[in-house]
């Protein structure tokens, strides 16, 4: 049955009002993430380890993968306003427990802080974005998602500069984490007050209602979702190409300062990687609705397994290293894109926010592989044995996202969007 003509068409506040507030929320998301300013002062400061240094943003890449699941399902269940506010006072608490490091001097208390109350705020805050968006957005679903999580990737570019450059040199490690508590706690309440969802049946204008009996055909529980195939394909596929990326994130720096760039030079490879992360969502987006969520990713990881496999044979200027540093930028914008859209096609809107958070929990698998790539230069020496292994686990991704294409090919409904 189509829905009620007074649901379509019209809205209660104009859409592109929540794809802002999911913006802003991923920035703010995206300025927790940008740790790695943060590592020498810390260990200048305190005498610290670089891997007592990195703990706290390891257990909050772990916790926040892990929150995702639990503030997806309470998103589905009160709607994202409640608990994106949540997750804003949550923030403000880690990061001003954070802000106490001075007193305490422990490594343990920015895990408790930083770590464990500012994953779990970053969860929160993280899980109402895709489905709000792709909710408003049926006939825009990528391009709505991919441009709402976009501040997370350009977070990097533009807030990573301003923590190093300015905040902790005039304000120091505490006062640091002081500012941007505030920060994100004014920005994310305002976001979360531009967040809702769309009345029960809306469509945009033009566009031809789904029936309720193909919608609740393809709506899926969690529990109904992780008893099939294609939900164990998306984990793995999302594991393994998400690797690729974290490893570049981590290894990029000191790669370029290997082969006798400057510090600079290194940074600005990062940069590079950022801009396309950053800026590359929107277009996966529109490419995507264009031609379909598969074939995008399909062409992206085939690209990255290249990148990856060849990285230390062929990057050994500036030059290569920005384009390799581009292309890698890319393939991570298109994975954190367009996986929520992809799982939304593939087991609906209604339980989006725990399946994806399900679908997420990948992630943290994914943030465990930096620290074996690190591993594996430290026994071998060498920077290439650690990009092969990513290399190797990029190609594994193209392959399971060419079985999952092959499994949704002979499935019984619609998953149209995904394979277009």
């Amino acid at each position: 049955m189509n829905a009620p003509a007074a649901a379509q068409g019209s809205a209660p506040a104009p859409r592109w009002r929540v794809v802002l507030a999911g913006f802003l929320l991923a920035l703010m998301g995206g300025m927790s993430y940008a740790w790695g300013v943060l590592v020498l002062p810390l260990m200048d400061r305190f005498g610290w380890s670089k891997a007592e240094a990195a703990l706290p943003f390891t257990v909050f890449l772990v916790v926040f993968a892990l929150a995702m699941v639990p503030a997806g399902r309470l998103q589905d269940r009160l709607g994202p306003r409640t608990v994106a506010t949540a997750g804003a006072l949550l923030y403000f608490v880690a990061y001003a427990g954070a802000a106490l490091i001075g007193n305490v001097q422990s490594v343990w208390w920015l895990v408790a802080n930083y770590g464990v109350l500012g994953g779990i705020a970053c969860g929160l805050t993280y899980a109402c974005i895709a489905p709000s968006a792709r909710k408003w957005f049926p006939d825009k679903p990528a391009l709505a998602v991919s441009t709402a999580v976009m501040g997370f990737g350009l977070a990097a570019l533009v807030l990573a500069p301003l923590k190093s450059e300015y905040l902790i040199v005039v304000h120091g490690i505490e006062g640091t984490f002081v500012v941007i508590g505030a920060a994100t706690l004014l920005v994310d309440l305002l976001a979360a007050r531009l967040l809702r969802n769309p009345p029960e049946g809306w469509s945009p204008p033009g566009a031809q209602p789904a029936s309720a009996a193909a919608a609740s055909a393809l709506d899926l529980l969690p529990s109904q979702m992780a008893r099939t195939m294609r939900f164990w394909i998306i984990w793995l596929a999302f594991a393994a190409v998400i690797s690729g990326g974290l490893v570049a994130i981590g290894l990029i720096p000191a790669y370029g300062r290997a082969i006798g760039l400057d510090s600079a030079q290194a940074a600005l490879a990062i940069s590079v990687f950022a801009a396309f992360n950053g800026f590359g969502r929107p277009l996966g987006g529109l490419l995507a609705d264009r031609h379909g969520v598969l074939p995008v990713m399909l062409a992206t990881y085939a690209v990255q397994a290249v990148v990856l496999l060849g990285f230390a044979l062929y990057a050994q200027t500036l030059a290569a290293l920005l384009i390799a540093a581009a292309l890698l930028g890319w393939g991570f914008a298109v994975t954190l894109g367009l996986f929520p859209v992809l799982t939304s096609s593939c087991f609906g809107v209604r339980h989006l926010g725990a399946n994806y958070g399900l679908v997420f929990t990948a992630f943290g698998a994914g943030a465990l592989v930096p620290l074996w790539a690190s591993w594996l230069h430290d026994r071998s020496g060498s920077y290439g044995p650690a990009f092969v292994a990513a290399g190797g686990l990029a190609v594994l991704g193209l392959v399971l996202c060419i079985a999952l294409r092959s499994v949704l090919r002979r499935a019984a409904w619609s998953v149209r969007p995904a394979l277009r």
